[in-house]
């Protein structure tokens, strides 16, 4: 009999076991941070988890709120300094995966952080890349995880914050000491990668119980799907069962109970 899970729970367990044991991982707030520890707590305890605020190889017991809270430095084997975490940590090479989350994101794997509308009078400003634009530029290779909505995935992103492969799937041709970008978005209906010759987004898993159409009417360009399309694995028992324990921790603490 399957299990009973929801589809953000599918799309969480997903983006975990795409990270691997032993791999060190700078992790952004809120999906990424989700998906990282449950991978932390299952198949991959030895990952490194990096955060932006200078926390190296922090084990939190239950999700941060931001890349400041206590949790992450009481938790991790040293902090240190800004300006090093970007200019040695990340700069020098050293951190394999980044994992992001964003506002939009365009069939070239733009991302887009900073606002929706016009630049000059926008509908609605978001905070900002963070370190988001060096996370993508430096990592060896960056995974991104959102929920499916036209709202999301459009066309073409109203800012680009942080480049995937710009605005035609050339903007990191030919550049060098540069990781090799988005290599993978997970969302709560499929996985996606770029296309090895043009760098636009592909189809390459449909989750459980979800339609070719469903994707399609989610997607704000004419999405293209992989010829030998796979169906995603259904989350386990225990993955389950350790990431509703880690979100029900999380809820208790930050209600302060």
């Amino acid at each position: 009999m399957s299990l009973e899970y929801t589809s953000s729970e599918m799309m969480t367990v997903t983006a975990a076991r795409a990270l691997e044991n032993g791999s060190t991982c700078f992790v952004g707030i809120g999906l990424p941070s989700e998906a990282a520890n449950l991978a932390r707590l299952t198949h991959a305890p030895d990952v490194v988890l990096i955060y932006e605020s200078g926390t190296l190889q922090t084990k939190p017991n239950v999700l941060p709120l931001s890349i400041g809270d206590g949790e992450l430095a009481e938790t991790a084997l040293t902090t240190v300094a800004v300006p090093e975490m970007f200019r040695y940590w990340l700069q020098g090479g050293k951190i394999d995966v980044g994992f992001l989350g964003t506002a939009q994101i365009d069939k070239y794997c733009n991302l887009n952080t900073t606002l929706i509308g016009d630049y000059r009078e926008p509908k609605v400003r978001l905070p900002g890349g963070g370190g988001a634009p060096e996370i993508a530029t430096n990592a060896g290779e960056v995974f991104i995880t959102l929920k499916h909505s036209r709202r999301a995935f459009v066309d073409r992103v109203d800012f680009v914050t942080t480049l995937g492969f710009g605005r035609d799937g050339k903007g990191r041709d030919n550049v060098p000491n540069i990781g090799k970008g988005p290599t993978r978005v997970i969302t709560d209906l499929c996985v996606m990668k770029p296309d090895p010759e043009t760098k636009e987004l592909v189809v390459v898993s449909l989750h459980p119980g979800v339609t070719r159409e469903e994707v399609m009417d989610a997607t704000g360009w004419e999405v293209r799907f992989a010829d030998q399309l796979e169906a995603t694995p259904e989350p386990s028992e225990n993955e389950l069962t350790i990431l509703r324990e880690l979100k029900e921790r999380t809820e208790r603490a930050h209600a302060g109970q």
